[in-house]
């Protein structure tokens, strides 16, 4: 029934072996090396991003000296300028206090020249009040 024929067999075998060989070079080696390049690529790629997570935390933590040092820098400038402000409204309220000083004394002076004034006119009319005084008295 089943007869082996060594010819065929052997034929047969020849043609499975150059499939190997052909397949091997034109399917298998180029499958084969696309799959070690994905795989070189990917490992590649994960090291590219452990490297830029490492440099993100750098620059994270660049950029928050950054910030304080930025931060520091703005509290002393805003210290500098009050201590301006203050210095400015304290030279303003001792001008303002000398002047209404000057004011003061020009007014007291004045106001004393004019009690000396009133007290001169009175003591000059004084001899009047005397004799009407008198004038009243004796008609009573």
């Amino acid at each position: 029934m089943l007869d082996i024929i060594p010819a065929l067999l052997l034929v047969t075998g020849t043609v499975f072996l150059v499939m190997l060989i052909l397949l091997n070079k034109t399917l298998y080696k180029p499958l084969l090396e696309f799959i070690d390049n994905r795989n070189n690529s990917i490992n590649r790629d994960l090291e590219n991003a452990g490297k830029n997570a490492s440099d993100v935390v750098a620059y994270y933590q660049e950029v928050e000296t950054i910030l304080s040092e930025g931060k520091m820098e703005a509290a002393k400038i805003r210290e500098a300028a009050l201590n301006e402000a203050k210095e400015k409204a304290g030279k303003r309220v001792e001008q303002k206090k000398s002047d209404l000083e000057a004011q003061s004394v020009t007014f007291l002076k004045a106001l004393e020249s004019e009690k000396d004034e009133f007290k001169n006119g009175l003591l000059a009319q004084m001899p009047l009040f005397k004799e009407s005084v008198a004038a009243k008295l004796s008609h009573i």
